[in-house]
């Protein structure tokens, strides 16, 4: 990783903390343990992919810095409640994420059922009570984007697709559809609400084409970091991923490694991140950051 690039990152997972931070409750504002318990599943976690992409897609946009703040934590938020769900005994049943116990043991199952619920809702008030867009219809096409990225034709789809298909041999087709609910939706949103946070008398505004290639390389990217996470967990320990290894195995659920093999599912990753890359060629050096976002998606080594 480069190390402009490096500093870029570090730089901007610092500036998500610092919001996140800000927006949460207090611990010590009732319900004292609940909001105790949102704070545990949100702060200091994580790689913080999605608002990565979403800082990246506001610079090649030109848009307002506070504005794709507000993006970040949504998507953030939204990502984090889906862990904290995805982990308790009904769904994934999992006792470690980000290298500390899952919220369910390190609370309760009821209160990280609220946690959930509570972060979900918290990312669409923050959506709705800061201007996003100088222009409230695209704003509310803003937060229609991720109320669809989040519910049954985005990431709670792609879960139950899942959960019913665990044992079963699904086709490439059909766990690419899979992924792109599941995984890719989040991502595309965060990429696309940043990209329209800027005003509409801004000189970077993106005409429909370019928020259709953004939308596309979004796709892909998303597919890729799938692929490469089915890769990591065949691959990699506990201790390096931060959450338990082999489980999708061991759980017998269909994964990109156990259809196309080790070797088949990185070729596939590489074949992705070559497209993704072609889908921002005419944004020039503006889409630096995306490009490096994506190497790292597929190149990265934990």
């Amino acid at each position: 990783m480069r190390a402009d690039f490096q500093s870029w990152v570090a730089r901007n997972q610092a500036r998500l903390e610092g919001v996140l931070n800000e927006l949460l409750p207090r611990a010590d504002v009732v319900p004292q343990r609940l909001h105790e318990a949102m704070r545990y599943a949100v702060l200091d976690g994580g790689k913080r992919v999605r608002p990565l992409l979403a800082f990246a897609a506001g610079e090649l946009a030109g848009a307002d810095v506070e504005r794709v703040n507000k993006v970040a934590v949504a998507v953030e938020l939204i990502h984090a409640y889906s862990l904290v769900h995805d982990d308790m005994p009904c769904m994934d049943n999992d006792v470690l994420r980000r290298g500390k116990p899952t919220c369910h043991v390190q609370y309760d199952e009821a209160t990280a059922l609220l946690v959930g619920d509570s972060l979900q809702s918290l990312a669409f008030q923050l959506l709705a009570e800061h201007r996003l867009n100088d222009d409230a219809a695209i704003q509310l096409e803003m937060i229609k984007l991720l109320a669809m990225a989040s519910g049954s034709r985005g990431m709670a789809g792609g879960q139950a697709i899942d959960l019913v298909s665990i044992g079963t041999a699904l086709t490439l087709p059909e766990l690419e559809l899979m992924h792109i609910y599941k995984t890719g939706a989040l991502i595309r949103s965060a990429i696309l609400m940043a990209a329209q946070c800027g005003s509409d008398n801004h000189d970077n505004r993106l005409d429909a084409i370019q928020i259709g290639r953004l939308d596309h390389f979004g796709k892909l990217v998303g597919l890729a970091f799938q692929v490469v996470d089915d890769v990591l967990d065949c691959q990699a320990d506990t201790a390096t991923l931060g959450k338990t290894a082999g489980k999708d195995a061991d759980n017998d659920k269909p994964t990109y490694v156990s259809l196309l093999g080790i070797q088949g599912a990185q070729s596939m990753a590489q074949q992705l991140h070559r497209e993704a890359l072609e889908s921002l060629e005419e944004f020039g050096d503006a889409a630096r950051r995306l490009r490096e976002l994506a190497d790292f998606i597929v190149l990265r080594k934990f």
